[in-house]
């Protein structure tokens, strides 16, 4: 059955298919190609031999495998230490800070908390750097039993697995709730068939057996091949030659596990006593098992007999045959048994070297509320929480929750259980146990903090429209306890209004606005932070030109090198919308590419799809839609791993002015009715937005109106001039002039108190639409010489057109030769493709001939491709351009390989002849 050179283990009965998928994994691992294969399946199907299989024909390969545990799910990066372990000698050829990350994750240094996806680019790089040794084989059994945060770490390094002789396959048991693996390759694992399961079970049968019984049998586990050799031990020899038993209703795990109970309860007392400490410790350390046994008076031959049962295997670890026989082992066990084990395993721990396993087997060992376990596990919570295992610190908070004898103790853990739960993205247990919190006592304090948590929850379920008057409330509370805290939830209520917009529930933003006008100063909040919030109050209440000046010297603020913390990053974003609500396009520029690269040096991979949007939004203004289509792709990619909703903003504008229709209006038709179902009335303002530059660029200038005018007045924070631009140009062709004025006063109110050019320039070019003669000429080459100082290539582009199109109609073709020309130069370079076509319909009518543009060589680079020869171009090596894009440095050299047969070189300093324009864009990553 083997092949020539690998090391043959037989195929398993009824797995051809199973068997081949995994000798390609290998194959492909072998031949330098990562591959992954998520096995999904009920117990007893056959996922652990099908690893067994797999480790079995890993012939030259290294392989590391590991196995969740129940009881080991609340240990922060417990599974992933127990995979690294055998490789950690590679840590030190890790760039310092993905070493630094995965040091301080397991416990091996103290640091600043490490985000847990730069946690997974750590891991991603170290399977990289082993591999380049000899293949790696990552074997994962029951990965719904590991810890979120080792799952988390290694979905993100699968998914962002490629050119490197790696193989991970995971087996997940079904019915689960793991979301982590959702994506990767998977491979439902079902019963065998009919014919190969009568043969097992013959197998495994000593004696005559009845046909039917054999029928009855083989129909009842629909081809299970752990119930096929388990289930039959409980019947006589007398029902298997031709009697019946009863029809078991319970379902099949829990009839596996039965049996298995069945076999455990035949052995000798001390064999199950062992069996019990092995179950309730899941690392199946030997040496802390023997000591746990003494300590209960079981000796140190007690486990042979259930060795030679088959049911576990000895080594330096304890190992289970199957984990239902782990389950079997532990649920079959009365309660005070199970305490007794679990104390036993508490004292033969080592309080100094594993404090956190020792409060968490003190807690399972607790008859009721005990206060010194409650703060051991406490002081746990908050050693995990400094690794980065939120999760972690949640369960722990939760348990210690459990135990607190003292109410007002038991509130105050509470809300700190809940606020990690919340952090650790497991909104449903964060209400639950706000719900426990709200039984007890609060103070002031502590149910102004309740309320901006569940406000909070309600905001990042849904993005929606009950949001920000939940945060107003929880502000108004906070104001007298604390100032600070309570600006801060101001400003997150503004954040929610801006993403409810016209949906908002209560009087949006004015109501806000009026209610943190009184709010008390905060002289400890940062300066960015106050101005900022100091500013949409002033906007709110004053109007948009009375806001001007403050929010700018926000902004100016932010952009210091010392304007925010790390901390205080997340709300760039925020200060981006602003910037582009303010016109302007530098500022835009700056702090978008500012908060990308806090957010990649910081590793913060749950802030980097956000940044990465804003940026994506700037590179498509700026006329770059190769750099926005990679931050996009990005941003989904992280967002997937991360198991965050997609943001399809930046995916939506760039769609639009691509002109793709149809994927445009596929996008729309999903992100309107979410965002209706949600709450979130800026998603409907951004699709009727992209609604209408879509059909300007086709030329429908009745559909482009259509889709302004339905999206209203409401003033969307930096989407209504958007808007308005559209409808002018739409209203203009459409003859209906009233329209088009009434917009271009409003859109005018705001540029000429932003003054900028590229607001300026907008307006001229809007104000040109709507006269003639020589006024109109001299508007459109205003527009042409502001736009022309800015960065805002599309706006440039559309003013070339529209003034080339207001020529041709004046019977001016040689004048307007030139800037159609121009405009369509512009277009078809940045892959703007409806307006490119209105622009050479508009030449061919003036006589011009329109040649066909030659395809640049860079062209032919996918967006990636292109992000890796940008930055390999400004002199970055492999690890630090992987470190930037979330790739490993071998992936990196394999993207490096097509760029340069694409390109017709053969080096990476022939990158600077052959893409001499792309310094500038480069270092703005």
């Amino acid at each position: 059955m083997g092949r020539p050179g690998i090391h043959a283990r037989p195929r398993l009965l009824g797995r051809r298919s199973e068997c081949a998928a995994l000798d390609r994994l290998l194959d492909d691992a072998r031949a330098g190609r990562s591959s992954v294969l998520v096995l999904r399946g009920e117990s007893g199907c056959g996922k652990s031999a099908l690893l067994d299989f797999a480790h079995g024909r890993a012939a030259r390969c290294r392989v590391v495998r590991i196995g969740g545990a129940e009881s080991e799910m609340e240990l922060a990066y417990a599974g992933l230490h127990q995979l690294c372990v055998p490789i950690l000698g590679r840590l030190d050829h890790l760039p310092a800070p993905q070493g630094n990350a995965l040091r301080v994750a397991f416990g091996l240094s103290e640091g600043a908390i490490p985000d847990r996806f730069l946690v997974g680019l750590a891991v991603l790089t170290l399977l990289s750097e082993v591999a380049t040794e000899q293949p790696l084989v990552c074997v994962v059994d029951d990965a719904q039993w590991l810890d979120r945060a080792s799952v988390q770490a290694l979905a993100f390094a699968a998914r962002r697995l490629l050119a490197e002789p790696v193989g991970m396959v995971f087996a997940v048991r079904e019915p689960s709730y793991e979301q982590e693996l959702t994506g990767l390759p998977a491979m439902l694992i079902e019963g065998i068939g009919d014919t190969d399961a009568r043969h097992l079970l013959a197998s495994a049968i000593r004696g005559r057996l009845d046909e039917q019984v054999r029928d009855r049998i083989v129909a009842e586990t629909r081809g299970n091949p752990l119930a096929l050799l388990e289930l039959t031990r409980g019947l006589s020899p007398a029902e298997l030659a031709g009697g019946f038993a009863l029809p078991d209703a319970r379902p099949l795990a829990s009839r596996i596990e039965q049996s298995f109970a069945r076999q455990l309860q035949q052995l000798p007392r001390d064999t199950q006593q062992f069996l019990l400490l092995a179950a309730a410790e899941p690392v199946g350390d030997a040496t802390l098992l023997r000591r746990a046994a003494e300590r209960l008076g079981v000796g140190a031959d007690a486990a042979a007999p259930a060795e030679s049962a088959g049911l576990i295997e000895l080594g330096s670890r304890v190992r289970f045959r199957h984990p239902l026989v782990r389950s079997a082992a532990y649920r079959h066990a009365p309660w005070p048994e199970r305490r007794r084990v679990h104390l036993a395993i508490a004292e033969a721990t080592d309080p100094q070297d594993d404090p956190d396993r020792r409060a968490w087997h003190r807690a399972n060992a607790a008859q009721g509320p005990d206060a010194d376990v409650a703060a051991e596990l406490e002081r746990s919570a908050g050693r995990a929480q400094s690794r980065g295992g939120v999760a972690a610190a949640a369960a722990f908070l939760e348990r210690a929750t459990e135990l607190t004898p003292d109410p007002a103790r038991r509130t105050a853990r509470a809300l700190a259980a809940a606020r990690a739960k919340f952090e650790a993205a497991a909104p449903d247990a964060a209400l639950a146990l706000l719900m426990t919190a709200e039984m007890g006592r609060l103070d002031d304090l502590q149910q102004a903090g309740l309320e901006r948590l569940r406000a909070q929850v309600a905001f990042t379920r849904t993005r929606g429209s009950d949001a920000p008057m939940l945060l107003l409330k929880a502000a108004k509370r906070l104001e007298p306890l604390d100032a600070r805290l309570a600006r801060e939830t101001y400003l997150e209520a503004f954040e929610a209004a801006s993403f409810a917009g016209r949906l908002t529930v209560g009087g949006g933003m004015l109501e806000l606005a009026e209610a943190a006008r009184s709010a008390p100063p905060a002289p400890d909040l940062p300066p960015a932070i106050d101005q900022l919030l100091v500013g949409l109050i002033t906007r709110s209440t004053e109007g948009y030109a009375a806001a001007v000046g403050p929010l700018r010297r926000a902004l100016e603020t932010f952009s210091q090198k010392d304007g925010v913390t790390a901390d205080d990053s997340r709300w760039l974003w925020f200060a981006c919308r602003i910037a582009s609500d303010l016109w302007d396009d530098d500022m835009w520029h700056e702090l978008a590419a500012r908060q990308v690269r806090l957010t990649r040096a910081a590793g913060m991979l749950s802030l980097l799809p956000l940044g990465s949007t804003y940026r994506a939004a700037v590179h498509v203004h700026a006329g770059e839609f190769g750099d926005a289509a990679a931050l996009v792709d990005e941003a989904d990619a992280i967002a997937q791993a991360t198991g965050n909703a997609p943001l399809m903003y930046a995916a939506l504008v760039l769609a639009s002015w691509r002109g793709q229709q149809e994927h445009v209006m596929e996008l729309i038709e999903r992100g309107i009715r979410d965002a209706t179902a949600r709450g979130e009335g800026r998603a409907i303002a951004l699709a009727e937005y992209a609604t209408a530059v879509v059909y300007n660029g086709l030329g429908n200038y009745s559909g482009a109106l259509a889709a302004a005018q339905r999206a209203g007045t409401h003033d969307d924070l930096g989407l209504l001039a958007w808007l308005q631009i559209e409808l002018i140009e739409a209203a203009a062709r459409c003859g209906q002039p009233e329209a088009a004025a009434d917009a271009l006063r409003c859109l005018s109110e705001r540029t000429r108190a932003a003054g900028t050019d590229w607001g300026l320039g907008i307006e001229a070019r809007s104000r040109a639409l709507l006269g003639d003669g020589p006024a109109a000429e001299a508007l459109y080459r205003e527009a042409i010489d502001r736009l022309g100082r800015s960065r805002i290539v599309i706006h440039l582009a559309r003013a070339h057109l529209l003034y080339g199109e207001w020529l041709r109609r004046e019977n001016r073709r040689i004048d307007a030769r030139e800037q159609l020309r121009r405009a369509h130069e512009i277009f078809t370079r940045i892959g703007a493709q409806a307006f490119a076509e209105r622009a050479r319909r508009d030449l061919l009518a003036t006589g011009e001939t329109v040649r066909t543009r030659t395809v640049d060589r860079f062209d032919e680079l996918t967006a990636q491709e292109g992000q890796i020869a940008r930055l390999a171009r400004s002199g970055l090596s492999n690890p630090e351009i992987g470190a930037q894009l979330f790739v490993s440095p071998r992936t990196v050299e394999w993207h490096l390989r097509k760029i340069f047969a694409k390109l017709g070189i053969s080096s990476r300093r022939q990158l600077i002849d052959v893409l001499p324009e792309l310094g500038r864009v480069a270092s703005s990553m």
